[in-house]
């Protein structure tokens, strides 16, 4: 789902950024310390007019059967436990383009997660922090979202992803405010997780260690060769997300 966002970041189907742009990304490498790139590869082809949802009324994933699990480095993965096909999907909780990518692929892929053909690894990145108002909005949502899969509802974990990217949700670029942790436990709870989820997010159990994940998927990132987000990647290889709406029904 995407935010609305100020007209001159969607003016152009070429993203050049500016010294002061809200637009302008740079992700870290592993020490948090090197910036790497400086360009939004989700917003280098977007035109002026958004895409269209497709598979738009399906909503979030609906199998009981999904499930969530995070890794070692934060990555939460989405899907039937014997999907065996994976789309690594990099995202910041405030990208603006990467709600757009939610907006118009995220029923498609809830659909192609609850009929098994797929299943989806969320990589949480936060730099965008200094976007935030409160400095590190990207930190706290990458933690909320491990929180809510760490309990293994896949329904609840994808309806609170949606959530976040939301165009009533996701905070403004250099805005003047984001949400506090009981409002991502509120948003959260909305979305069907558990006290225990809620209780997690409201107390930053894991902002520590989702820095760290961050910083590792941000040094993934680069590895494979992308320098933003948001980045698709499917069996090894960088999806044009831009150019190709089909690639979701391309996975079977």
């Amino acid at each position: 789902m995407n935010a609305s966002k100020s007209s001159s970041s969607k003016s152009s189907s070429k993203y050049t950024p500016q010294k002061s742009s809200s637009t302008s990304t740079y992700v870290l490498g592993g020490l948090a310390l090197l910036v790497i790139a400086a360009v939004v590869i989700g917003g280098v082809l977007w035109q002026n007019s958004r895409s269209e949802p497709r598979a738009d009324g399906y909503g979030s994933v609906q199998n009981a059967a999904v499930t969530t699990s995070v890794d070692d480095d934060g990555v939460v993965r989405l899907g039937l436990p014997e999907a065996t096909r994976t789309v690594d999907i990099y995202e910041d909780a405030m990208c603006p383009y990467c709600a757009e990518l939610e907006n118009t692929y995220g029923q498609e892929l809830a659909q192609k997660i609850d009929d098994g053909t797929i299943a989806v690894r969320y990589h949480m990145l936060d730099f965008l922090n200094q976007l935030s108002a409160s400095g590190d909005y990207s930190t706290r949502a990458a933690a909320a979202s491990q929180c809510v899969a760490a309990e293994g509802d896949g329904p609840a974990y994808s309806a609170f992803h949606s959530a976040l990217f939301s165009a009533d949700f996701q905070p403004e670029e250099n805005g003047s405010a984001d949400h506090t942790n009981d409002e991502l436990a509120a948003r959260a709870t909305e979305a069907g997780a558990s006290a225990e989820a809620a209780q997690c997010i409201t107390d930053g159990t894991r902002v520590a260690d989702a820095a760290t994940d961050a910083a590792t998927g941000s040094a993934a990132l680069a590895a494979a060769g992308a320098r933003g987000t948001p980045t698709v990647i499917v069996d090894g290889a960088i999806v044009d997300t831009t150019t190709n709406s089909a690639w979701v029904s391309d996975l079977g």
